[in-house]
């Protein structure tokens, strides 16, 4: 068999890439436009406009409808996942990101206190979640994604 095959034309899983790919490449370009420098980790990175989490889980789970049917089980489960995951994504995660920003002024005052530097990775991550209009437009994202690799 070949697997390769298989793998680049299950439209579920490349609806799924192709909406995270997206994601990505816009939260770059926005985040070029919004701050004037460009920031080649933020096609890796988390946080950020529009939300890869919800691009990415929202394509899968109109991908899966369309593929295998809205009362199929693979669309059920699809559909239950991108609901937690761009909850979390705006919920337990943005408030992460909040606490991580906090911890990390916390931090700069000990630093400026104790004239002892703090190193890089001593540093909390920020850019952990999304405000919900980012989950809305990473989830709009998506299903314009998934529509466009079914027609």
């Amino acid at each position: 068999m070949n697997y390769f095959n298989q793998i680049v034309t299950n439209k579920i899983l490349m609806s799924g890439v192709v909406g995270w790919a997206a994601a990505q490449v816009l939260k770059t370009l926005i985040f070029l436009i919004v701050n004037k420098k460009l920031q080649l980790e933020r096609l890796f990175g988390d946080g950020g406009m529009p939300s890869g989490h919800s691009a990415t889980v929202s394509a899968v789970a109109l991908s899966a409808g369309l593929e295998c049917g809205f009362a199929s089980p693979i669309f059920a489960v699809a559909m239950i996942m991108a609901i937690v995951v761009m909850h979390d994504a705006a919920g337990v995660r943005l408030e992460t990101g909040k606490q991580a920003k906090v911890l990390n002024e916390m931090m700069e005052l000990m630093e400026k206190l104790s004239g002892s530097e703090l190193s890089y990775e001593d540093k909390l991550k920020e850019f952990v979640g999304h405000t919900p209009f980012q989950v809305g437009i990473g989830c709009l994202l998506g299903i314009l994604v998934a529509a466009l690799m079914h027609l």
